[in-house]
């Protein structure tokens, strides 16, 4: 079974717009649990955008014992006045895991990953004090990439995620049968490696079951903007069961 980590910035999204704490976020976590969920995730930026330092903890001690807990982000941002580094936010709050994202701070959304070869000075020390902190420690990559997983699991990865968006994309215009098949050449690699794989990025409930068929030991996914967007029309209850059933 492939684990679902629902991913839950969207929330924080809707309730910053407004101010306050409606949607409240201890609630929409706890309803994802109840639904089967394995984990959560999220990825604060240091705009404080959506999900901030604050989410983080309450999160740390809602999931504590009960899910999986996926803290996302730049490693290389800086702290700054209500952003810690993210380091730190590893520190004070344990995650499971911890996702290293390349984004840049005026991104959008995350939108490529990691090149092995060139980055692994960077990350190696990162990776081994994150280790040190208890965290499994996963990378975003590109698919395509031939390179660099063996590399990377000397350093101490575990996991690598793939960035689906170009899978997802080639999806929508019907036609995914290349990069499904670039998925699944790059989880095998990885695999090979020593690593196990996750996925993430535009996925949602059309596209993930030939993904999942393609890659039937994928670790894990994690699952936001589309699963959000869906539980406005089906309720969050339901679409994460939907979500569940398609890994199961």
């Amino acid at each position: 079974m492939t684990l679902l980590s629902v991913n839950l910035n969207k929330i924080a999204v809707l309730r910053n717009a407004r101010g306050g704490h409606e949607p409240d976020l201890a609630t929409a976590a706890n309803t994802c649990i109840a639904a089967g969920c394995g984990g959560i995730t999220v990825h604060p930026r240091p705009d404080r955008r959506h999900i901030t330092p604050e989410d983080v903890a309450l999160l740390a001690g809602l999931t504590q014992g009960r899910v999986e807990y996926n803290l996302e982000g730049n490693p290389f941002a800086p702290p700054r006045p209500g952003y810690p580094g993210f380091i730190e936010l590893v520190r004070q709050s344990r995650p499971t895991q911890a996702t290293l994202v390349p984004d840049s701070d005026n991104q959008i959304t995350s939108d490529h990953g990691f090149d092995l070869m060139r980055d692994a000075g960077r990350l190696a020390p990162i990776v081994s004090e994150l280790n040190a902190l208890g965290c499994r420690v996963s990378l975003f990559v590109d698919i395509g990439i031939t390179q660099g997983f063996e590399l990377a699991r000397t350093m101490g990865v575990a996991r690598v995620e793939l960035y689906t968006g170009p899978y997802a994309k080639a999806f929508a215009a019907g036609s995914p049968e290349i990069e499904l098949r670039r998925c699944a050449d790059t989880a095998r690699r990885a695999r090979n490696a020593g690593l196990a794989v996750n996925a993430g990025h535009d996925l949602n409930q059309r596209n993930l079951p030939a993904l999942k068929r393609a890659i039937p030991d994928l670790a894990e996914v994690s699952i936001g903007h589309a699963l959000i967007s869906e539980a406005l029309y089906e309720g969050l209850e339901r679409t994460v069961r939907n979500y569940v059933a398609i890994l199961t």
